[in-house]
């Protein structure tokens, strides 16, 4: 389990404890103020704990939902634009409009890691929104992966997801032509 300096100090009672329980092996320091029962925690649990208020999406998403090999190069997180620069180079910040933020949040469980991640029909709008800043084989591999998927979605959702986000018409005619 890991655990925040914060929840250490109210489990252990003081830093001296801390410390001890490091010295001891009952206690891994993972980072800075991030603390683990365990020897090994995967680094997405890290990502996840690090950075509670980041929603999991694009090339990361797409990878944990099973809709592309490729596994990313960093974690893509979504912020609100209110939110302050992530200066962790695993991560690449995306700053989203702050109506639009928690629209789609969902969590589910990967790896036996729970995330907060953006929903299959949030993440399609997004790949439409940002296909021209991905590579175009990926692109296609995800557009093929939502066409084998579409029935299982809620095309409704989708919908209403692109007339609340930006680029709306483009969305809506792409997902006309490329997916349906």
């Amino acid at each position: 389990m890991l655990l925040s300096y914060k929840e250490c100090l109210e489990r252990y009672g003081t830093d001296y404890k801390i410390k001890k329980s490091v010295q001891n092996g009952e206690l891994f320091v993972k980072e800075k103020g991030l603390y683990s029962d365990k020897r090994y925690v995967p680094e997405l649990e890290i990502i996840s704990k690090k950075y509670p208020n980041a929603i999991i999406t694009l090339n990361s998403a797409f990878y944990y939902y099973g809709l592309t090999d490729t596994i990313p190069d960093f974690y893509y997180v979504a912020t609100p634009k209110s939110s302050r620069k992530i200066s962790d180079t695993r991560v690449k910040q995306i700053y989203e409009n702050s109506e639009a933020f928690e629209m789609g949040k969902t969590t589910i469980e990967y790896d036996g890691v729970d995330i907060v991640i953006y929903n299959k029909e949030r993440l399609l709008v997004e790949l439409i929104r940002n296909k021209r800043k991905m590579a175009f084989d990926l692109y296609k591999e995800l557009i093929t992966s939502y066409r084998k998927i579409v029935h299982e979605m809620d095309i409704t959702v989708v919908t209403e997801y692109a007339y609340e986000l930006p680029k709306t018409n483009m969305v809506m005619e792409t997902l006309r032509l490329e997916v349906l």
